[in-house]
């Protein structure tokens, strides 16, 4: 029986080759430097490239692995080593290197903020596949220090071992690198639970010849079965890892002697029909067992594994799973995504039984793999279904951009953002005090768009804010609604901070004149029917209260007119009736308006006060303001009805908030076009990520005003939709 798959020991490259090249320049730096790990970095570099080369890497892959450890001796890698290797090399050097930093910082992070980072780590990894080998180069030295360690006998850190498990093994396995996978889970197992590990490998070595005495039995009972039937196969016998063994006791509450399907035989056959007739065949030999069996050939993995599966009763009653598979599925399995690079460079010739009509072909190939493999690790569900990108597409999901800190902090923007919206996503102070940012140590503009894995660093000044330039769209300075809606509410704090300021030194001013400087703000406010003396500098300072209103308060006059003239809105005098003593709105000749306030509407309860010399301020009964004014005048009270119903439209106001997004204010108003209902005015402010709305509308009555309430609340992030 063939022992478990591994990968190849570290090893030297062929003197000549583009690894060869680079391992000399990386020698001569790297002498005598170890690795966190504590082994030399040559040797690491060494292990990487020999298992990036068994998987079927490029040679630029396996030369970066030495480029990569040598950039940390280097002054000016980037320039230093794209003038010796070219740019390709390099930014596979380059961006690996970014990667070992993030991953270090998040070590050092707390639980629960190491956890959120590990799967921004996921997505940064993908975010950087644009070209994946940079993926392969981070596996590959992975596995290498897992190695190490198991070589060594030293222990990894809990949060090495964690990653191993939750980051890197995940993504051999989507990767459809199974060798990887089943290697990086074994050892990190071996160091996450050493007891648990050591007594499952106790168990298969105690057991270890019987084991090769069944496979060599069914080898050889399975050849003969499949030369009677004239199949040709090549025919190889494998344990089961122990790591996975390990999850099936856990998932079934199984001891290791109960778990099934330990033993495996796998077939490699000519063709896809080969593979059902040899299928055919082991359930002629063999007792299948039932509902294990699976076909991964007409159903393919989302990764792209082919094969078919099957488990049965072999020698002495033994479970043992069957794999059958042609030799370009077996490349597939083995080398996983690295096998498309092998395979563009092929052509339309093909590779290793694999041939493509076109390179534009072999690209959506590819594009659709990394479609799946960044829908499944983002964790959106079911994959997106991917269109034929443009042939000079650079990244099959632009959606979404990774960036980093300066301190390797990972940070998730929208596709387009810029440094701008980087600093609001850092800090709310930070983005109102940005000035400049630098990209991977270059001043650039404040609206230039972020690109996946760039390092940025904001310069803040210790006072002003943010420019209104920021919230032009056509000058591009925001993409994210979260840093639009900080801009928008900066602005707003300081035009409030402005009219309060403006509103206090008017009213100041006033008490002075007046000789009633003693006189608390508060109690003056409250004296006009405000609840705060800052609700009272609000409206002077904005002009919807007149000082000589104040005026006429403290000289203990009547301030009502002044106060229902600004409230109050006039409306044309209509023919209608007056009968039984009680004012009808809209009779002969008696001028009424409604109250801004409050703006009633049929069929509101409404009640009307006589202002000096403006007529009846018609309020809604409920109306804060009418009570106010009720209680200080109650002889100015007027009992009022609605006339007979006519053309008149009727001002409301309508309440809406709702999660701040693009669209939204598109949405409402077709909410409003739908229904019939014309918008005479609106206001819009943002506070955080919520957007508040107060929309002017015009009404015959209130009969449509629920209907047209109840379709606000179903547009999409709206949280609350009320009359005013």
């Amino acid at each position: 029986m063939t022992s478990p798959a591994h990968l190849p020991a570290a090893g030297e490259p062929q003197a000549g080759s583009l690894q060869a090249k680079a391992r000399a320049f990386a020698a001569a730096l790297l002498e005598g430097i170890a690795m966190e790990t504590g082994e030399p970095a040559l040797r690491h570099a060494d292990g990487a490239s020999a298992i990036l080369a068994s998987i079927g890497a490029d040679a630029p892959t396996c030369a970066a692995a030495y480029l990569s450890q040598a950039a940390t001796q280097l002054a000016k890698p980037e320039e230093q080593l794209t003038k010796a290797f070219g740019r390709e090399m390099t930014m596979l050097a380059m961006e690996n290197r970014k990667l070992v930093d993030v991953f270090r910082a998040a070590r050092g992070m707390g639980e629960q903020e190491s956890a959120r980072h590990l799967e921004l780590m996921r997505r940064l990894l993908l975010a950087f596949s644009q070209d994946l080998r940079v993926v392969l180069l981070r596996l590959a030295s992975r596995l290498q220090s897992l190695r190490h360690y198991a070589q060594t006998g030293g222990r990894p850190e809990p949060a090495f071992t964690h990653e191993s498990l939750q980051v890197y093994a995940p993504l051999a396995n989507r990767l459809g690198l199974w060798p990887i996978k089943w290697e990086i889970e074994d050892l990190a197992f071996r160091f996450a639970q050493p007891e648990a590990y050591a007594r499952i490998a106790q168990w298969l070595n105690q057991h270890g010849a019987q084991r090769e005495a069944l496979i060599t039995q069914a080898i050889e009972q399975l050849r003969n079965a499949l030369a009677l039937q004239g199949i040709e196969a090549g025919i190889s016998g494998r344990s089961k890892h122990i790591y996975s063994i390990w999850r099936k006791m856990q998932g079934k509450s199984l001891d290791v002697d109960e778990v099934m399907d330990l033993l495996a035989l796998r077939l490699i056959v000519p063709s896809v029909d080969a593979c059902y007739a040899a299928l055919s065949a082991v359930h002629a030999l063999w007792v299948p067992l039932d509902a294990e069996y699976d076909d991964y050939i007409a159903k393919p993995k989302p990764n792209g594994y082919q094969s078919l599966h099957t488990v049965v009763r072999g020698p002495r009653g033994v479970p043992i799973e069957i794999q059958i598979r042609t030799q370009a599925m077996h490349d597939h399995a083995e080398q996983g995504i690295a096998a498309h690079w092998a395979y563009k460079e092929a052509g339309t010739q093909g590779y290793k039984g694999v041939s493509a009509a076109s390179d534009y072909d072999a690209k959506i190939a590819l594009a659709r793999q990394l479609l799946t493999l960044h829908g499944e690790l983002v964790g959106q569900g079911a994959p997106r279904r991917p269109t034929a990108p443009a042939p000079d597409e650079a990244s099959p999901f632009d959606d979404r951009i990774y960036v980093l800190t300066p301190q390797a902090r990972i940070v998730e923007l929208a596709s387009g953002s810029t440094p701008v919206d980087f600093a609001y996503a850092l800090h709310t102070e930070l983005g109102h005090h940005c000035r400049g940012a630098r990209v991977e140590g270059v001043l650039v503009p404040l609206n230039t768009p972020l690109r996946n894995g760039q390092t940025v660093e904001i310069v803040a000044a210790k006072q002003g804010g943010p420019s209104r330039d920021w919230l032009n769209p056509e000058l591009g300075f925001l993409r994210t609604q979260r840093a639009r809606a900080k801009v928008r509410a900066w602005f707003n704090a300081q035009h409030l901070e402005q009219t309060l300021a403006n509103g206090r030194a008017q009213v100041e001013k006033l008490l002075q004149r007046e000789g009633k400087t003693g006189l608390s703000l508060q109690e003056l406010a409250g004296g006009l029917g405000f609840r705060s003396a800052e609700q009272l500098f609000e409206r002077v300072g904005s002009d919807a209260l007149s000082l000589r209103q104040i005026e006429a308060h403290l000289r203990g006059q009547d301030p009502a007119a002044g106060m229902d003239a600004e409230l109050g809105m006039p409306l044309k005098a209509a023919k209608t009736q007056q009968s039984g003593g009680v004012l009808v709105v809209g009779v002969d000749a008696l001028l009424t308006q409604l109250a801004k306030c409050c703006k009633p509407a049929p069929p509101d309860s409404i009640r009307g006060f006589i202002t000096r010399g403006r007529g009846v301020s018609v309020h809604r009964a409920d109306c804060p303001n009418a009570r106010n004014l009720a209680l200080q005048h109650a002889e100015r009270v007027i009992p009022v009805t609605w006339g007979q119903p006519g053309e008149t439209a009727y001002p409301v106001d309508l309440f809406v908030e709702a999660a701040d997004r693009q669209g939204l204010l598109r949405d409402i108003s077709e909410v409003f076009s739908k229904e019939k209902i014309n918008v005479i005015g609106v206001q819009t402010q943002s506070r955080g990520d919520a957007a508040h709305m107060l929309f002017t509308v015009e009404l015959r009555g209130l009969e449509k005003l629920q209907h047209a309430l109840n379709m606000l609340r179903e547009v999409k992030g709206v949280r609350k939709a009320a009359r005013r």
